[in-house]
């Protein structure tokens, strides 16, 4: 026992360049792919199948879009459940010889932990008169915070326990592993959430645009690729990088008339505690309603238009259609970094020709973040429809209260007459 506590207080101490290789992924690829595409180059053979997979996935995607706002919402709750795994997988795998008493335990509870946090706060803010209606989910609701930081503790103190002698230090590396993949997968996705509250447009119109700059920056670096655009990913050119810069802006340009066009992808998604069901009906905000513009006098001369009518919505996709090219890409690079850093290739082979659903969604969770400061920045106002949901879960003499006082002001303020006051 004396002898393995000192080898693993060796191992402990070793350096970064000495992390074992983590075993290469096996190719997942569908035989009938791999029969159809044998004459190919390998070049040539990894293009059709990207393009094969991701023409499926987007039909997937589409049709998950047909069946509404809960299961958009369940497919980001997936999607956050699998990109946790593949990373912890990846610390399993290259620390795995340390046997670490509960690492894995440990990990899927604060995975549990921080979504009943951040999904009961969800509850609360978006579905107060359901809740309202059931006791039993009311003490929940009422003491979420106390009972989150309460089933955190008990996580805390059983790391605290795991606590074995002679690689103390490794152990902490894993525990701020696992917390960091929580920031990255939770904390984004529950923004990705929060961000399709405000309206299916707000969800499609990112992640539509990144996806967009995945696919037009790969064709045109295949084919026209040659200037390397950085040492972290060889194979990202600059002709890839402004090709899809370019299609993008014009993909969100003209994705979001297509979708501006439709309440159903404009409205804010709401939960209908009558119907149980959630509803986007609403009479669309001015973002979404055609307005005429003038057209630059440069702009004037080329296009020969004094005036376009456009959808004022359109404007802001162009601000998220500029980020998903210029910025989003930098998530791809430092998932790229980091898989350098543990000599992977992919994070996981979950999707042939692409890798792992990590590799597929590393610059989305960054788009979210951008969309939801966005949003609270320079769009979101007052909702008299969260309020008015807030003020009939008061009890009645709040309730009174709160219209004495609304009254009082609105006759000082001159919109109801004096003679009303009684």
């Amino acid at each position: 026992e004396v002898d393995l506590e000192e080898r693993l207080h060796e191992l402990d101490l070793r350096s970064d360049s000495d992390i074992p290789d983590v075993p290469p992924p096996t190719d997942s690829t569908p035989e009938i792919l791999k029969r159809a595409l044998s004459g190919l180059s390998a070049r040539w053979k990894n293009w059709w199948i990207r393009g094969i997979l991701s023409l499926a996935m987007i039909s997937g995607f589409f049709l998950i879009i047909y069946m509404g706002s809960f299961m958009l919402m369940l497919l980001v709750l997936s999607i956050q459940v699998k990109c946790y795994h593949e990373i912890i997988t990846i610390g399993y795998r290259v620390y795995h010889s340390y046997d670490l008493p509960w690492f894995r335990s440990l990990s899927w509870y604060f995975l549990l932990c921080v979504n009943y946090f951040f999904y009961g706060e969800t509850v609360a803010d978006y579905f107060a008169t359901f809740v309202q209606r059931r006791e039993q989910l009311q003490f929940l609701i009422r003491y979420h915070r106390f009972i989150s930081f309460a089933l955190y503790l008990t996580g805390f103190c059983m790391f605290v326990l795991s606590l074995v002698k002679k690689h103390y230090r490794l152990q902490f590396y894993m525990f701020a592993w696992t917390h960091v993949t929580l920031l990255i997968t939770v904390t984004q996705s529950h923004l990705v959430i929060q961000n399709l509250f405000e309206g299916m447009i707000w969800f499609l119109v990112p992640i539509s645009s990144v996806i967009c700059n995945d696919i037009t920056a790969y064709i045109f670096g295949f084919f026209f690729g040659r200037t390397p655009l950085i040492k972290l990913s060889p194979k990202k050119t600059w002709e890839g990088f402004i090709g899809g810069f370019f299609s993008t802006v014009v993909f969100g340009f003209v994705f979001s008339y297509f979708l501006a066009q439709h309440q159903y992808f404009v409205c804010p998604v709401e939960y209908n505690s009558e119907t149980n069901r959630f509803v986007t009906e609403c009479e669309p905000s001015e973002l979404f309603q055609m307005k005429k513009y003038s057209v630059p006098p440069l702009l004037q001369a080329v296009l020969g238009w004094e005036t376009v009518n456009m959808y004022p919505f359109q404007m802001h996709s162009f601000a998220l259609s500029t980020f998903a090219s210029l910025i989003g890409p930098f998530g791809g690079f430092f998932a790229s970094g980091f898989k350098r850093a543990f000599k992977i290739k992919d994070f996981a082979d979950t999707i042939p020709g692409h890798g792992g659903i990590m590799d597929r969604f590393d610059c989305q969770y960054l788009m979210a973040t951008f969309v939801h400061v966005y949003i609270t920045s320079f769009i979101r106002g007052p909702n008299p429809s969260k309020l008015l949901k807030q003020l009939l879960i008061l009890q009645p003499e709040q309730q009174l209260s709160v219209y004495k006082t609304l009254k009082s002001h609105l006759v000082e303020k001159g919109i109801l007459q004096p003679s009303l006051r009684g």
